[in-house]
């Protein structure tokens, strides 16, 4: 069976209501991933972030970038024959897309790098004109990759991941009591700017269904390497709390249900979000502290 076949039968999955575009955006990061895996990126690297847990973990809600964080500080890591070595996977199953990559910030050590493509022309890589319906002839789909050179100095534990599609390969990710302090970070300390994410929060909900803890010791270096916790200053398990709390009220919860809605079938899932909602959701928080 060669790759057009699969890729076309992921696409034609009997999930009706997933969108294409969100099918094919999948297909595209997980040939993305692929391509890294096989030019060693993740001897360097750790895969983390909403599109791991939906890759990795099932997480119910589609997701736009890919997220990775070296395994050791790194200022100087050169992305680019990785970047390229994606490219080529990506060209070799008949994708033509852009990479442009966008200079590291300085101030925060992200690399980013964006794959940009016309949605129809992708399309009609894997089907007959006669097939597509409903896209717009200039409708783009857009990747970003973004590599985090400067991480906490943890030695965290690495889990070696399976993602079947669209060939069998691994990848480097994080305990999941990590990838949950990772997230936590953001519902704590992302700038908001133009637009609140709903979907941190909403990956917070899944968290804390599955009955996974949170590492303080992770959030903890995490929160001081961006100068939201001081040198000396605690943060334990109600201190933890009440810094969400205080974020719980300042949040505008319609505007965050607008961000998420795009990304999930069920959005009969957003009605419960309230305060008050958030506030009964944390108190089944489960944290763990390997320093106490």
């Amino acid at each position: 069976m060669n790759y057009i076949t699969i890729i076309k039968q992921m696409l034609d999955s009997k999930n009706n209501k997933v969108l294409q575009i969100d099918k094919l955006r999948e297909i595209l990061q997980q040939t993305a991933l692929l391509g890294l895996a096989r030019h060693q990126f993740f001897e360097h690297a750790a895969f983390y972030g909403g599109t791991a847990l939906r890759i990795l973990y099932g997480l119910d809600r589609y997701s736009e970038d890919l997220d990775f964080s070296l395994l050791r500080s790194t200022p100087n890591f050169n992305f680019a024959p990785f970047l390229e070595g994606m490219h080529q996977e990506l060209k070799g199953m008949g994708f033509e897309l852009d990479v442009a990559v966008r200079e590291k910030n300085a101030e925060t050590g992200i690399w980013s790098a964006f794959l940009k493509a016309n949605t129809q022309s992708l399309l009609l890589s894997i089907y007959d004109k006669s097939q597509i319906r409903g896209i717009h002839p200039e409708q783009k789909i857009q990747i970003k990759l973004e590599i985090d050179t400067d991480p906490p100095l943890l030695h965290l534990p690495l889990e070696s991941k399976l993602v079947k599609n669209p060939t069998p390969f691994y990848v480097t990710t994080y305990h999941m009591s990590d990838l949950f302090a990772g997230k936590m970070h953001a519902v704590l300390c992302r700038k908001w700017q133009k637009r609140l994410k709903g979907r941190d929060w909403y990956d917070l909900i899944w968290y804390i269904q599955q009955g996974i803890p949170v590492n303080l010791a992770h959030l903890r270096e995490r929160m001081r390497q961006t100068n939201h916790l001081q040198g000396g200053e605690k943060l334990g398990k109600t201190d933890l709390l009440k810094h969400l709390q205080k974020r719980i009220t300042e949040i505008d919860w319609e505007s965050a249900k607008s961000d998420v809605t795009a990304f999930i079938s069920d959005k009969s899932k957003l009605d419960i979000w309230s305060n008050q909602f958030f506030t009964d959701l944390i108190a089944h928080l489960q944290v763990i502290d390997p320093e106490t």
